[in-house]
Order: structure tokens, then C-alpha cells, then sequence
């Protein structure tokens, strides 16, 4: 069975909808939780997968959080050897920093359920079924990156014009939450309170926009998630 090693920042910010699409790939997913787990000893093969999740901390802050650069190291590897790699949220931030972008603030935070506007290229892969589907993602951002040399725009909105890009069949990054769970909503609600409060988000509201697009949601990021690793197959 493949191995599919997951980096994450936060318990609640898992891999959702993610887990069981990799379950049915043949994927055995593991945990390397952040600032805890060695990663040096990680040796990834070309029929792996590095999955690299959100978090709210800064791409650029390894002065406060030096476990980053292990991060970007493992990244930079997997990246050299061929070895898929998605990137989401903070994820596709580090991978924007390894592939030599920058990464910065944005104009302002993106938090909420609200749809992408698809280059001609997502349309053609598999974010493609957002448009389809007429379906919003999750945002809950508020850094944002350049894109990364010679990489392909999949995604904008007004405020974040690089939402998402690839960098041929193999490495995807997406700053926007496909992964998250609609009915697992709440955890993000009670790990994200003081952020919410000081953005002047209402819970309230994302609480019921998470219970009016959940089945769409769902369906919505399954297909889009397995339609990129059906593609690494081919």
C-alpha cells in the first residue's frame, strides 16, 4: 500500500473529507503533527503522497516557529524527487515559498463559505466540479502568495487573486479548504473563536451556511480531491 504523509498544525484541522478518499486510493495515511514529530527521517518514494495542511501561523515565521524549516525542507525534497504533494491553506503558502515565491498578508482576511473563480486551466482539471456543481469552498486566510515561477493559476477571488495553481500533474496548491468536513464545522468554530471574534465574524453564520451547502460541499470537495489523484495515475 502507497503511504501518505500528512503534516498537521492544528488536531482539528485534519484531513476530513481527504481521509476517506485516500482510504480508497490504497493510501495509508499518518500523522506527523507539527513541532512535535521528526521529519528528518522521512523518506518519501515517487508512489507516495505529502499532504501539507493548514494552520494559523505564518509561512515566513520561522524565527517564532523554527519547525517550519523542516517543513520547507521536506517539501523541497519531496518536490526535487517527483513525490505528489498537495498543499492547503498555510500548506500551499510553504509550497508557494519552496517553489520561490512570496508569501505575504493579504489586503484582508478571507473567512467564510463563498465560490472561486476558475482559469480556463481549473476548469479543466479537476477543480473543475466546483464550477459544475456551482459549488462555494471554505476560505479562512488572511496570508496570501505570489505565483510560483513557471507554475499554472487554477483560481482567483477579488481579494486573493492565486486561490489555487499546480506545478504540472504533481504538486497542487490550494488556499482554500476542500478538505474541511461541513458537519465537522463546529470544531473550527471553537479552535478559531478568538480569531472569529476579533475579525467580527458571526459563528452563527458560518454555522448555518455550513448546514445549507454541507451535502454540496461535500460531494463537491470528494470529487475534487479524488479527480487529483486519479490523475496521478495516468
Amino acid at each position: 500500500m502507497k503511504r501518505a504523509i500528512v503534516l498537521r498544525h492544528l488536531a482539528f484541522e485534519d484531513l476530513g473529507l481527504l481521509a476517506g478518499v485516500l482510504s480508497d486510493a490504497r493510501y495509508e495515511a499518518s500523522y506527523r503533527e507539527a513541532g512535535i514529530d521528526r521529519l528528518s527521517d522521512i523518506e518519501l518514494a515517487s508512489d507516495d503522497l505529502l499532504v501539507v495542511l493548514g494552520g494559523p501561523i505564518s509561512a515566513y515565521d520561522e524565527a517564532h516557529y523554527p519547525f517550519l524549516a523542516d517543513e520547507l525542507r521536506l517539501i523541497e525534497q519531496s518536490v526535487r524527487r517527483e513525490v505528489a504533494v498537495l498543499g492547503i491553506c498555510l500548506g500551499a503558502q510553504l509550497l508557494a515559498r519552496v517553489l520561490g515565491a512570496r508569501v505575504y498578508p493579504g489586503s484582508a482576511k478571507e473567512i467564510g463559505f463563498a465560490p472561486v473563480r476558475l482559469t480556463e486551466e481549473g476548469r479543466a482539471g479537476c477543480l473543475g466540479i466546483l464550477e459544475r456543481a456551482a459549488s462555494p469552498v471554505l476560505h479562512w486566510h488572511g496570508d496570501t502568495f505570489d505565483l510560483p515561477r513557471n507554475a499554472t493559476r487554477l483560481a482567483a477571488t477579488d481579494i486573493t487573486p492565486n486561490q489555487a495553481f499546480s506545478l504540472g500533474k504533481r504538486v497542487l496548491g490550494l488556499q482554500f479548504h476542500v478538505e474541511a468536513d461541513p458537519a465537522s464545522i463546529e470544531r473550527w468554530l471553537i479552535g478559531h473563536a478568538g480569531e472569529l471574534a476579533a475579525e467580527c465574524v458571526d459563528p452563527r453564520y458560518l454555522r448555518v451556511e455550513a448546514q445549507r451547502h454541507g451535502d454540496l460541499l461535500a460531494k463537491a470537495g470528494r470529487a475534487v480531491l479524488a479527480g487529483w489523484i486519479e490523475a496521478l495515475r495516468s
